[in-house]
């Protein structure tokens, strides 16, 4: 059982499989937590309902940060964790993931925090992080402007600047999958846990379906892992049908927008209430968010409406230019929901902390957390457990990921091995694949016409379809143009675009 391929051959080990650490959810956290586990030398399952980090972990803000807005709820300590992850990420875990972003925050008239109080906030904030960034404090508007062209100047009282990193979100736990599979661990999408099974009072295993063919599995297992995001108490009632709710989940949309290409830093606006607006260029584009509602429904049906793009743009224009604005810009909504402690007041001020349990039959459940700690979050997880089942704890270390390697590496390596390619198409596949880009691109020695545009209008290649179905675990049109490509969030996912990748999952060597 070892090396990321396709779903099939996962779902033929899969089955009848007995492991160490089953691991239920393929988001950020689960991803972390088989890392660690494998790492450890234990054998790995994991598994999920849908496409691979295919919920929240895909429509997030995309920011690994240490929460500037978290100091004022007292979280000194998640804060100064958080700047140390950030940077473990962007300097050794997922350099090719992990961009280094400064951001401003305008105060204005209406602002609801004074401009001294933003300037303390973002004192302490960048001696956290022992300033190892950059420069942080006050800085002219005519600088602000400059790094972002868009923002408003009118009934401006001052600006201030901060840094922290932004990310790929849905790639970033992709690419932890790969590094379990790459340890030996099963990766498997679109395989739902049903029941679990239990030997001696004690979780020993699951059995689940297959939602894409209806087959039965079972696979045994000496622990279970339930890291399961909005789904966590739905998974601790397959343990104990009694269980109280242990979680509240809080919605939060963003919107994708064409624009943001002049941008050199993002928009922190503070908001009433606590929360904050984000305009952040990602991606070519710019993402804006985010919204802060308790959400009580059935978390797999959560969607964005439109009246969350109203407020979102609404938001936004407090300080950006409405030019920017046009709802016609907006190419994708995303919509995520957070995992919250179950305590009284707005989701908007709850902690952002992370609660690991052991549940009445000894399954662990993980509940809430951030992405920019995700690592030592499944390193926690992966603790318990390992010692649980008599193993040692996983290596606390930071480790790259497959293919990690500074962008502009990657950049001159791909070029190098392929001159003619374009340098958008370069730098798309440096920046989401690292040095595996040349893995992406092997296809095109054999098949010339996968190394042209999935559209005209992206950085995407066909290549990428075919690496999705072979060593990505991707199964379904969606799976490759919203999880593994970023066709879908441009919004380019065209009928001929889906016939293409239609064919290629298919068998086919290319789109026609």
């Amino acid at each position: 059982m070892t090396g990321a391929g396709t779903r099939e051959r996962s779902l033929s080990e899969a089955d009848g499989a007995s492991v160490d650490v089953l691991v239920i959810g393929s988001g950020v956290i689960g991803a972390g937590t088989a890392w660690h586990a494998a790492r450890a030398g234990a054998t790995v399952a994991v598994v999920d309902r849908g496409d691979l980090a295919g919920a929240t972990s895909s429509a997030s803000s995309k920011l690994l940060h240490g929460g500037l807005r978290y100091l004022g709820m007292g979280d000194v300590g998640l804060v100064r964790e958080a700047h140390a992850e950030r940077r473990a990420n962007a300097r050794v875990i997922a350099p090719h993931l992990v961009r280094h972003l400064p951001f401003v925050v305008p105060v204005r008239d209406g602002s609801p925090v004074p401009l001294w109080k933003v300037r303390a906030g973002v004192l302490l904030y960048g001696a956290l992080s022992r300033f190892a960034d950059g420069r942080s404090g006050r800085i002219p508007a005519r600088r602000a402007v400059q790094l972002v062209p868009a923002l408003r100047r009118a009934g401006l009282h001052g600006t201030v600047l901060y840094h922290d990193h932004e990310t790929h979100d849905g790639r970033l736990a992709l690419s932890a999958l790969r590094a379990a599979a790459d340890a030996g661990a099963v990766v498997l999408p679109h395989a739902e846990v049903v029941r679990l099974v239990s030997e001696g009072g004690q979780v020993r295993g699951a059995e689940l379906t297959d939602r894409l063919g209806g087959r039965r599995l079972h696979i045994a297992a000496r622990a279970v892992v339930n890291a399961t995001g909005p789904w966590v108490d739905a998974v601790r009632r397959l343990e104990d049908p009694g269980a109280a709710p242990s979680v509240r989940l809080s919605k939060g949309v963003h919107l994708v927008l064409e624009g943001g290409r002049d941008w050199s830093a993002a928009v922190t606006t503070p908001l009433p209430g606590g929360r904050v607006s984000f305009a952040i260029p990602w991606e070519g584009m710019l993402l804006l968010g985010t919204t802060d509602e308790p959400y009580d429904g059935d978390p797999g049906d959560v969607r964005a409406t439109d009246a969350d793009e109203r407020q979102i743009l609404a938001e936004a224009a407090f300080s950006i230019d409405n030019a920017v604005l046009d709802p016609g810009r907006v190419r994708t909504r995303l919509a995520g929901l957070r995992v919250l402690p179950l305590v009284p007041g707005e989701t908007s001020r709850a902690r952002r902390e992370t609660i690991v349990t052991r549940g009445p039959q000894g399954m662990i459940s993980v509940a809430g957390g951030k992405l920019t700690t995700w690592r030592a979050i499944g390193h926690r997880a992966a603790g318990l457990a390992l010692t649980g089942i008599g193993g040692s704890p996983p290596a606390a270390d930071a480790m790259p990921l497959p293919g990690a390697a500074a962008p502009a590496t990657a950049e001159r390596r791909i070029s190098t091995a392929w001159p003619g390619l374009p340098i958008d198409i370069v730098m798309h596949l440096a920046r989401h694949h690292g040095l595996l880009g040349l893995d992406v691109l092997a296809a095109g020695h054999n098949h010339p016409v996968l190394l042209d545009r999935i559209h005209p209008d992206g950085p995407d290649i066909w290549a990428q379809v075919v690496y999705a179905r072979d060593r990505e675990w991707a199964s379904t049109v969606t799976d490759v143009l919203r999880g593994r490509t970023t066709v879908a969030l441009r919004g380019l996912d065209t009928d001929d675009v889906r016939h293409g990748v239609e064919r290629i999952l298919g068998g086919g060597s290319g789109p026609a």
